[in-house]
């Protein structure tokens, strides 16, 4: 075991060589520098009045007290009574003057206690509020160094401050004891480890910038995250001092580390409290206005739209009344947690207090995903609620205000969103209303739509029109895209664009898919018996539709299955969109689609940010390529070039290709000549009625011959 502090006697050397008046003029008189904390003299920072302020490790242990906590006690009590007017006259000197002053007396720990001869030094600091004063016993300079390293070194031994040295290469040159039991090592397992060893990957970065700057000759104070024997976390503070050589080259650094676990688990105890809810574990009102201002600063800056949702829980008092207050916060937590699932990762929910709730929905685009959020809170809300022998429903009443369309501050924008709640309150309950009355008007036609869209199912009012794809090689149609339409009994033929939004925003989308799937499977049976076995139809799927149950998927083969349908039969499009969206998920998805027999192919190829690459990955079978590199196709130009190249390419992943949205005879000649398998457009046929397909594949496509 090392008995000696490696660098003391330079430290020693330094201190007590060093002159008050040189230093009165460096940058350090201006801050307690932490290298005095371990220096082997005493050191004071003293008021006008002599109270102390701080000392470092030696002062305290010649006075006879606890360092960093001097209980305010003056330096005057310790100075000998017969020096009292000596010491008087020298402060006065010290504090009406630029120079640094000295004096020699005598001081005493206790009353009645034999004093020792000492000498001092003091002069103002910068700041000019406080007094540095340097103590040293009034001895020879080598019983000095002598003392003060017998002193030093039990002081260091019996510190309650872990003290840890490392030399030029960050390893351990030197621990005191309790440096060890605070790690829980003994000094032997510490010596010549490296000090990143005792660190998790984030203290070591931390660490390694800090080495470089004590290497420059920067002093420091720094928390850092330590990992103790037991694996264990301690957090302490190290003040550090590098340590050079007689021809200043660097030696190592001296650190004095304090435990700060406790009070720093204290802080984040206070902190969590003063922030979250204690009963639903959510952000409070204090937290919610912190990320309500802090969101409004973002969507300022970056010219976005923010949207409150203030929601209020229906008959909530009833529940209470009835059922006790322990079951009425379970209700609470309850609704917490539904509420909580109809939002993103980067949504805030808070409780205000009592049963107020508020969301905050920064980075929207359009104001259809607030509606989907509302209804979706409402739907679970209104869900009966499992309680011991009891199942309370309640329903929520929800406000909703943007920003900055209805308020450009953070109260204003609440008392918006609370009064539109209570709009939808006085409204009946149960429902959503937004604060702005054109915003209300829009979100009542959107919610129209969506119930006509429900009697639509029901009414038969959907129906499929297809598009052909043709073979570019043979001219015939092999296959056909199922496009849905919506006969609406007053505004005619609508197409997807018109109403498929409001289906996504009211959740129909699931059983939309459903129903075009039945219907195109069905219409694929028929077209085989009349066309060949080989027809193919492809259905688009939505991203809500790759993320629905696997149970939906089975459902669907066992259809096919009933109507003698082989699984290939039916084509799966999705967009790029959809396909990097949660990639892990889709990909799982789209293996499981694959191993039932089922093909998929990747819509509108080239306007989003997938790369061939990725089709591999993902298993797609037919790449489409996207209308944009056919629109002005031609012999010489750079889109038929790309056209090239990525058929080539998506040929040796073994993939398909077709080309979307071909206008005219030449587009697809030069689509031919270039290798792609299918294309479908204009220049064959728009959508049409089943019957009508049927007869177009019936007596092919002339307009390639």
């Amino acid at each position: 075991m090392h008995t000696e502090l490696p660098g003391l006697a330079v430290l020693a050397e330094q201190a007590a060589m060093a002159t008050y008046a040189d230093a009165a003029t460096s940058a350090e008189q201006a801050y307690f520098n932490d290298i005095y904390l371990l220096a082997p003299v005493g050191y004071f920072v003293l008021a006008f009045d002599s109270t102390i302020l701080q000392m470092n490790v030696v002062g305290a242990d010649l006075l006879g007290l606890q360092r960093g906590d001097a209980g305010r006690l003056p330096f005057r009590q310790f100075v000998a009574p017969r020096f009292h007017d000596d010491f008087d006259r020298f402060l006065r000197r010290a504090i009406n003057t630029a120079q640094a002053e000295q004096c020699n007396l005598q001081m005493q720990r206790h009353r009645n206690q034999q004093g020792f001869p000492v000498s001092l030094r003091a002069s103002v600091d910068s700041s000019g509020q406080a007094i540095r004063v340097v103590l040293e016993p009034a001895e020879g300079k080598l019983p000095v160094l002598e003392r003060s390293e017998e002193r030093f070194r039990r002081i260091v031994h019996n510190a309650e401050e872990g003290i840890w040295e490392i030399d030029a290469a960050a390893r351990t040159s030197f621990v005191n004891p309790k440096m060890a039991q605070m790690l829980g090592y003994s000094i032997e397992e510490m010596l010549e480890q490296p000090l990143m060893a005792f660190m998790d990957e984030e203290g070591r970065i931390i660490l390694e910038r800090n080495i470089a700057r004590r290497q420059q000759g920067v002093s420091e104070r720094h928390e850092f995250k330590f990992l103790r024997k037991d694996g264990s976390e301690l957090w302490a503070t190290l003040a550090t001092n590098p340590i050079f050589d007689a021809d200043g080259s660097y030696r190592g650094a001296l650190a004095l580390v304090t435990d700060v676990t406790a009070s720093r688990a204290s802080a984040d105890l206070i902190w969590h409290q003063a922030n979250f809810d204690e009963l639903t574990a959510l952000p409070n009102r204090h937290m919610f206005q912190d990320r309500l201002g802090q969101e409004i600063k973002k969507a300022r800056r970056d010219n976005t739209r923010l949207a409150l949702l203030f929601i209020d829980l229906d008959d909530f008092k009833q529940v209470n009344d009835t059922l006790g207050h322990q079951q009425g916060d379970r209700v609470l937590v309850e609704a917490a947690h539904r509420i909580g699932l109809c939002v993103r990762s980067s949504d805030t929910v808070a409780r205000l207090g009592g049963d107020e709730f508020t969301v905050i929905l920064p980075g929207l685009a359009q104001a259809d995903s607030i509606d989907r959020i509302a209804q979706g809170v409402l739907a679970l809300l209104a869900r009966p609620i499992q309680l011991e022998g009891a199942q309370p429903s309640i329903s929520g009443s929800v406000g909703i205000a943007l920003f900055p369309d209805d308020a450009g501050t953070p109260e204003d924008l609440l008392r918006c969103a609370d009064q539109a709640m209570y709009a939808a309150k006085q409204g009946g309950r149960n429902r959503y209303s937004y604060f702005t009355a054109d915003l209300q008007l829009a979100a009542q036609a959107r919610q129209q739509v969506t119930l006509d869209l429900r009697a639509a199912l029901a009414q038969e009012q959907l129906e499929l029109h297809y598009q052909p794809i043709v073979n570019l090689q043979t001219g015939k149609v092999e296959r056909a895209e199922a496009l849905l339409r919506w006969r609406h009994p007053q505004r005619g033929l609508l197409a997807p664009a018109e109403f498929l939004p409001f289906a996504e925003s009211g959740g129909m989308m699931l059983e939309i898919g459903d129903w075009v799937f039945r219907q195109a499977a069905q219409q694929a049976r028929r077209w085989q018996d009349e066309l060949g076995s080989g027809f193919q139809v492809s259905i688009n799927q939505s991203p809500a539709q790759l993320r629905g149950a696997t149970a939906l998927y089975v459902d669907w083969l066992q259809l096919a299955a009933r109507l003698g349908l082989p699984p290939r039969s039916i084509v799966l499009e999705i967009t790029e969109g959809a396909l990097l969206d949660g990639a892990g998920h889709v990909s799982e998805r789209l293996r499981e689609l694959r191993e039932m027999g089922l093909q998929v192919a990747l819509d509108n190829f080239g306007t989003g940010y997938s790369s061939l690459s990725h089709l591999k990955h993902f298993g797609i079978d037919l790449l489409k390529l996207d209308r944009s590199f056919i629109q002005h196709l031609a012999n010489d130009s750079g889109d038929l070039a790309m056209c090239e190249a990525l058929i080539v390419m998506a040929h040796k992943l073994g993939l398909r290709v077709v080309a979307e949205g071909v206008e005219t005879a030449a587009q697809s000649g030069l689509l031919a000549m270039a290798g792609c398998d299918y294309a479908q457009g204009y220049a064959y046929a728009g959508a049409l009625p089943a019957p009508e397909l049927a007869a177009l594949a019936q007596r092919g496509v002339s307009l390639l011959n």
